[in-house]
């Protein structure tokens, strides 16, 4: 049975008497009190639901190696298997962790932030999770929190879209917490979701290749 946790107000900070933690944003915007406290959390090796510009999704800190193993499990993912993908705050950091060819640069620079997924080449910066896959995909979402939580980590967030049955529990994000209230650790509330998923673009060879049509448009 899924439970709605009882919360409580702290200066700002949300607290919850349940297994999971709520932390609300408002208008996209979080605070950086915060912010401190995701990222801590994170980098205590908590896993999280969260918005994105796509569906909502479970993320953790890409550099926990734990962490990432309880995701793929919850996922039922085979890292060995499946593409991972990760949020970073910016091309910059995304550069940190895959090879980017200048065509690549151009189109994270006139398409990022944006709901899209761009494979590349991934690097030896990427934690063990990671190891033996050859790529990596990098999302720059056009949403604020997501960008300034991997900002204050420092590093990128592992993410994957969380998955769901009735459509309700993709768009309301009441009711995304019931689903996942005893799953993960943290829960942060934004704006409703949607059940579009990221357009994915392979970048991976000489000239960049459409993988999945998604949210939003692309020309190349």
């Amino acid at each position: 049975m899924f439970y709605s946790a009882k919360l409580a107000n702290f200066g700002g900070l949300t607290k919850s008497f349940a297994k999971v933690k709520t932390i609300k944003i408002w208008n996209d915007s979080p605070s950086e009190r915060q912010l401190t406290e995701i990222a801590r959390d994170l980098e205590m090796g908590q896993i999280m639901v969260f918005p994105t510009d796509t569906l909502y999704a479970i993320g953790c800190d890409a550099l926990n190696v734990k962490a990432i193993d309880r995701i793929c499990s919850l996922k039922r993912i085979n890292p060995e298997k499946s593409n991972l993908s990760i949020i970073c705050a910016d091309i910059s950091m995304a550069a940190e962790y895959c090879r980017i060819e200048n065509f690549g640069f151009k189109l994270l620079r006139d398409y990022t932030p944006g709901p899209y997924t761009f494979l590349f080449r991934a690097s030896s910066t990427l934690p063990k999770a990671f190891k033996g896959r050859k790529v990596v995909g990098i999302r720059i979402p056009d949403n604020e929190t997501d960008r300034a939580i991997a900002a204050r980590l420092g590093h990128p967030i592992l993410t994957t879209s969380i998955e769901y049955e009735d459509e309700d529990y993709a768009v309301n994000p009441s009711l995304i917490s019931e689903a996942y209230g005893d799953k993960v650790d943290l829960f942060i509330e934004g704006a409703d979701g949607t059940t579009e998923y990221s357009t994915i673009i392979d970048c991976t060879g000489n000239q960049p290749e459409l993988v999945r049509e998604g949210k939003g448009e692309i020309d190349f």
